[in-house]
């Protein structure tokens, strides 16, 4: 028979205790931040096959792409961190780089239903 376990215990030599942990994995951020950009892209490569001007589509591409693969999700971290400060809460900072794509490419997808 298992003996039950006390409910008080001192975590302070755990190493999980001292070490955040992400929920996400490394390798769904970085394919988030992978699919982001071919997102970002695949619109532009459509605009040069209907044969709109390079250089529109260039300058167009220069504002649009960062703003998404690097603007939001910059946001979501920037923001996880003032919570952490200020709440103290323990938001970890792939999670909030995480959200911070899942929300870039939903709008990217929702931008291009909407203008399709």
């Amino acid at each position: 028979m298992d003996k039950p376990t006390s409910p008080v215990t001192s975590d302070k030599s755990s190493p999980d205790k001292q070490q955040k942990r992400s929920l996400v994995p490394k390798g769904i951020t970085i394919g988030l931040a992978v699919f982001s950009l071919i997102l970002s892209l695949a619109g532009y490569g459509f605009r040069l096959m209907v044969g709109d001007d390079v250089g529109d589509v260039l300058r167009h591409a220069a504002v649009i792409v960062p703003a998404f693969v690097v603007g939001i999700p910059l946001l979501f971290w920037l923001g996880a961190r003032v919570f952490n400060k200020v709440n103290g809460t323990d938001i970890a900072g792939w999670n909030a780089i995480s959200l911070g794509y899942l929300t870039s490419c939903i709008a990217m997808l929702w931008l291009m239903g909407t203008y399709s």
